[in-house]
């Protein structure tokens, strides 16, 4: 889950909403699987010039410390995510969202044949960023390989080139089709977003509609009017049924929130190597 607007408490946004990520990790509709408890972490801009971000390996269903601070971290752009481990180890260094300098990055779905790519992913990241790299998952390696080829200069085509080398090193080595992939990415300004698999349907991903008409289509809800102008959400899975309020990011698509407003592009991987 992805949040942006005016400043909130972080337990409006974690622990109120009736399917909220915290129901998600015990509860998931929409998922490969119903529970995700293999860890969670949260990721937030506050006073510092970089994110603060607070993991554990505990579920997050379970975590008191979560709530404790949630209850008093307030931010104007949050990222939380559940984990449900596609392989490598439930520890801290594993939990998203990743983070490096400005940037956070949290990622769904997974990179097959991860095992035999993993080396050659490393080996193209850049040398002065490799030392950065803390876990072993395929999702931190993708986010070190778009640092590696530009995220902070053209977030769309860093991403694009990181997912079509891994495609085209899965095709090296005969390995299936590799990528299956929903991405959150931001700055602290803007926050990107991404929909692709190599191959089949990529896991599910969701922007909300403006916050104006969403209110006039549920003038009923009080906790819409505690929503200020220009609130977006990103998210795997609707944190509540409500008609009109939830869109889905096409497959094949990228797009990018910039001051309250969405823009949805097409989006190909390439590899120009």
């Amino acid at each position: 889950m992805t949040y942006c607007g005016e400043p909130i408490l972080a337990e409006d946004l974690l622990f109120r909403p009736v399917h909220s990520l915290i129901d998600q990790s015990l509860h998931a509709r929409l998922g490969v699987t119903t529970t995700n408890g293999d860890g969670f972490g949260i990721g937030w801009y506050g006073e510092g010039t970089e994110p603060a971000v607070f993991k554990s390996v505990e579920p997050a269903w379970n975590d008191r410390n979560l709530r404790e601070i949630a209850r008093q971290i307030r931010t104007s752009l949050l990222f939380a995510h559940v984990r449900s481990s596609t392989g490598t180890p439930v520890q801290r260094s594993n939990c998203h969202p990743f983070r490096h300098g400005r940037w956070l990055w949290m990622h769904n779905g997974a990179v097959e044949g991860f095992r035999e790519l993993r080396r050659d992913m490393a080996m193209a990241v850049e040398p002065s960023l490799y030392p950065a790299i803390e876990g072993s998952t395929d999702s931190e390696l993708l986010f070190f390989l778009a640092l590696t080829f530009g995220l902070a200069d053209d977030p769309p085509s860093a991403v694009a080139r990181a997912v079509g080398l891994v495609e085209e090193l899965a095709r090296r080595r005969g390995t299936p089709p590799p990528v299956d992939m929903t991405v959150a990415t931001t700055d602290g300004e803007s926050v990107w977003m991404f929909r692709h698999a190599s191959a089949g349907r990529p896991g599910s991903l969701f922007y909300s509609t403006d916050i104006a008409q969403v209110r006039e289509l549920h003038p009923e809800l009080e906790a819409l009017r505690r929503l200020g102008a220009g609130t977006r959400f990103v998210v795997s899975e609707p944190l509540r049924d409500l008609a009109g309020t939830w869109n889905e990011i096409p497959e094949g698509s990228h797009g990018v929130i910039r001051e309250g407003e969405v823009v949805i592009q097409p989006f190909s991987p390439f590899w120009e190597g």
